[in-house]
């Protein structure tokens, strides 16, 4: 099992129930792959650098996951294929980076 850091970037205009409903999905397609989540932040609503798809804003979302390193295409192109998700990062790493993370902190 390799180390992982994501990030989701989520669409603004959906639901607190909805955007639930999307993480929950991800973590499923994570347990499906043999993954699981070790931790998890909530980075929140914040202003993108530029825009995606009209959107000016997005909810950021953070985990650290293991996963076999092979499972991290399909798991991404499942995430690409998802309208809600705007944008997925995968990075690996040695160790995972004790939380919370400088960016939970970040004034807006």
């Amino acid at each position: 099992m390799n180390k992982f850091e994501a990030v989701l970037l989520v669409s603004p205009e959906i639901s607190n129930s909805q955007l639930n409903k999307e993480l929950e999905n991800f973590e499923n397609l994570l347990a499906n792959s043999k993954g699981k989540v070790i931790n998890k932040e909530n980075w929140g609503l914040k202003d993108l650098s530029f825009s995606i798809f009209n959107f000016k804003k997005a909810f950021y979302k953070y985990f650290q996951i293991e996963i076999n390193g092979n499972e991290i295409k399909n798991l991404s192109k499942n995430l690409g294929q998802n309208d809600n998700i705007l944008r997925h990062l995968f990075i690996r790493v040695e160790k995972h980076q004790e939380l919370p993370t400088k960016l939970i902190n970040e004034k807006e």
